[in-house]
């Protein structure tokens, strides 16, 4: 693909179907006088109405109902759903049973990001249109990313009761909880996991990135004794630090008559970050000593403000969630019951949870006889939806020297550092580039 542009007073990039993104949309990225005049993020899937779903409900539905909203990130909405829930009636899961869901959320992680990393992202580095391309040239690498997904499935399949949409999870912890034995057969696996994350980390590490940083206001969970996956106060890169409770004071969605989709801002400030490079670049000092001597070794330590270098860290978090497993799994010992007694009150409550995309913000309004009276559910890409746009303009009004087909791959890519999840219904997305 060659790099250079003629220079034509107008051309037009179109791409009919944008592979390896989550549901349906198209963008439109107008450029006059090389300059960049328009571009949106298009969303024209109908609604699927998950929040009027869930109004009537008993509060214990949440998690099953949630589940259904992602088929890989179900651990994600669920773990949302049951901390809101707890908050309302006023209990704390802690102990060996708190020590579990960050077990199952490790397998989410695992799975989701490997997914992404060897199935949709890192195709547009080596070249390829697919992974199946990709394959046929990269065969053990394809085959050793499909290990390290199983390996979070199985953690998940474990725990949840099944790989997609589990159903062993409940507000209060679990309806059934493992016996020591039955971790100890993820130990071998996991063992051969993070060492094949590490290795995976340094072969991403050493790909072509594009050159391209932007001063992004970082969003995500921040815990003072872990790596965040499902509790901490919400921080951010400008000072934000607040309660999850507090979450609607500062953020807000707003609807663009271009899209069906709500996009999510902070008050004041616009657009930001959430997902792997807010969490890397506010919580590296507790990711454990390996992938923090690792980063180190690869020169990727924070601040990293490229986007598309998301790729290293999702690896990085890979082998995270790997180390996070083996400590659990050590050290797990059977709870006396799988759940605690949450007997529903009036009240409302919020949770949030960091699924691999970023933030999952969920809040529940329930009457004393927990019936749901109100949802609110903020999914990741929801609250990427402006950077990407930001992301997109920026790059393109850099990057227009580029020839058409330089440019549309690339612009294709900029969408997929932030592995979109527009919704588990298609997978394509439109792109036309409009140049006059």
């Amino acid at each position: 693909m060659s790099g250079r542009s003629g220079k034509a007073k107008s051309r037009t990039i179109k791409v009919d179907y944008l592979a390896r993104v989550e549901g349906e949309g198209s963008l439109y990225l107008k450029i006059k006088d090389d300059a960049v005049v328009d571009c949106r993020l298009e969303i024209f899937e109908p609604p699927r109405f998950f929040e009027a779903l869930l109004r009537g409900r008993h509060f214990t539905e949440a998690p099953d109902i949630t589940a259904r909203i992602c088929g890989i990130c179900a651990i994600a909405y669920q773990m949302g759903a049951v901390h809101a829930m707890e908050s309302i009636c006023g209990v704390t899961v802690g102990g060996q049973l708190r020590e579990l869901r960050r077990l199952i959320y490790c397998g989410e992680w695992i799975e989701s990001h490997m997914l992404h990393i060897a199935m949709l992202h890192l195709p547009d580095f080596l070249g390829y249109p697919d992974a199946i391309a990709m394959a046929a040239e990269h065969g053990e690498l394809v085959e050793t990313a499909l290990r390290l997904k199983k390996v979070g499935n199985d953690i998940v399949r474990l725990l949840g009761g099944r790989e997609v949409h589990p159903v062993n999870v409940r507000v209060g912890g679990f309806y059934r909880t493992p016996q020591r034995a039955e971790l100890a057969t993820l130990e071998h696996d996991l063992n051969w996991a993070r060492d094949a994350a590490i290795e995976l980390t340094r072969t991403v590490a050493g790909l072509d990135f594009p050159r391209y940083e932007r001063n992004y206001e970082y969003v995500c969970l921040s815990h003072p004794d872990e790596y965040p996956l499902n509790e901490g106060r919400l921080v951010s890169s400008s000072g934000l630090d607040i309660d999850i409770s507090e979450y609607d004071k500062h953020f807000v969605e707003e609807q663009v008559a271009y899209s069906t989709a709500l996009r999510s801002v902070r008050k004041g400030h616009g657009a930001y970050l959430c997902g792997p490079l807010a969490r890397y670049n506010l919580n590296f000092d507790r990711l454990p000593d390996t992938a923090r001597q690792l980063a180190r070794e690869l020169q990727v330590e924070p601040p990293l403000h490229n986007p598309f270098k998301s790729i290293v860290v999702r690896a990085l978090e890979v082998v995270f969630a790997c180390e996070e497993a083996l400590r659990i799994i050590a050290g797990y010992e059977v709870p006396a019951s799988p759940a605690i007694d949450c007997r529903p009150r009036p009240g409302s409550g919020s949770g949030c949870t960091e699924a691999p995309r970023g933030i999952c913000y969920h809040r529940y309004s329930i009457d004393h006889e927990g019936s749901i009276l109100d949802a609110k559910i903020v999914a990741p890409t929801s609250q990427n939806q402006r950077s990407v746009e930001q992301d997109l303009r920026d790059f393109a009004a850099t990057h227009l020297h580029l020839s058409q087909d330089l440019l549309t791959w690339q612009c294709e890519q900029t969408v997929r550092n932030y592995d979109p999840c527009i919704s588990c219904a298609a997978h394509f997305l439109t792109l036309h580039i409009d140049c006059e």
